[in-house]
């Protein structure tokens, strides 16, 4: 997949394209939509080169749920062949019109653009569906509205994902998510108590700015080290009872021994088990983190490891032409 991450790198692009267009923080199941019908042939079989065009950071400044590398791994197994990953004020002053015609049509060689039905663009968002409805037709481009995905009578978006992850209801994120939530991190070190005090040695993970934050607590996880799956016991927080510092990941793999510092790994969270609580002493924090691996191993044998990226094969999206 080729990447383009600055304005200057535009050139006019030699083979059409296919785009699907928005801000994609989540890449839930209503996004997969709009990125599935890029990827999808024309109205007349026609095979463009399937392209995304979005932003690094959310437009609207709000914590993603997934990382800017997990965003550009998941787009490439959807079969995404160009990928234009632009800093928002890199475009955020183009007039709606200047940015489609200038941008769109003639360096990203645009023959279909794919959005959904909220879609805007230009200076101060004041571009729509129906301008850019109108402007695809007097270019002969295609245009394929997506309509929102629903789930529960309410449509899917990363507003609803987020809020569901700070509440700690992680199985209702991976169902809007379509896939699970989850982080890939380098392990650094921490304070070293869990394996020298604890006899549960831990893996540190600092959460990055921009992330959305799950609800601080304790969590039943997958971790996944070298291709191999362990349950683990992770908690999200500050660690109250020994101090931190930032906000950590801290995990605990029962089955697994190792030196992973500087390491990345995946931890996949699947069940809140408590909230994260200072203990009066070493002593009973341990035997808490022991009470957690058994309810954490109980619930990683009801749940299978996961896949990831899963679900990513290019389907039948549901689109309107316009």
């Amino acid at each position: 997949m080729n990447i383009i991450r600055t304005l200057g790198e535009l050139e006019q692009a030699e083979a059409p394209s296919s785009l699907a267009l928005g801000a994609f923080d989540g890449l839930h199941r209503g996004h997969m939509a709009v990125i599935h019908a890029a990827c999808a042939p024309g109205k007349e079989g026609q095979c463009w080169q399937p392209g995304v065009f979005t932003f690094r950071s959310s437009p609207s400044g709000n914590s993603s749920v997934l990382t800017g590398r997990d965003k550009e791994r998941i787009l490439e197994h959807t079969g995404i062949r160009v990928l234009y990953s632009l800093e928002f004020e890199d475009v955020r002053d183009w007039e709606a019109e200047a940015f489609v015609r200038k941008v769109l049509f003639e360096k990203c060689n645009a023959r279909r653009l794919c959005c959904g039905e909220d879609f805007r663009f230009g200076k101060g968002a004041k571009g729509d569906v129906a301008l850019l409805g109108a402007l695809c037709r007097e270019a002969g481009i295609e245009l394929y509205v997506v309509p929102a995905v629903m789930d529960s009578g309410e449509k899917i978006s990363s507003t609803r994902i987020r809020k569901a992850v700070e509440e700690g209801d992680i199985p209702l994120a991976n169902r809007l998510l379509g896939r699970p939530f989850g982080f890939s991190l380098e392990v650094i070190h921490g304070n070293h108590i869990g394996g020298s005090l604890l006899g549960t040695p831990t893996i540190n993970q600092a959460i990055p700015e921009g992330f959305v934050l799950p609800k601080f607590g304790v969590y039943a996880s997958w971790c996944r080290v070298g291709g191999q799956y362990f349950y683990g016991v992770t908690n999200v927080g500050v660690k109250p009872t020994v101090g931190s510092d930032k906000v950590l990941s801290e995990t605990w793999m029962p089955d697994f021994t190792g030196d992973l510092y500087g390491k990345r790994v995946r931890v996949f969270l699947l069940e809140f088990l408590r909230p994260e609580r200072k203990f009066a002493s070493l002593e009973e924090l341990k035997a808490a983190i022991e009470k957690n691996g058994a309810e954490a191993k109980a619930v990683a044998a009801r749940i299978s490891p996961p896949s990831f990226p899963r679900g990513l094969r290019p389907g039948q999206a549901a689109h309107r032409g316009v």
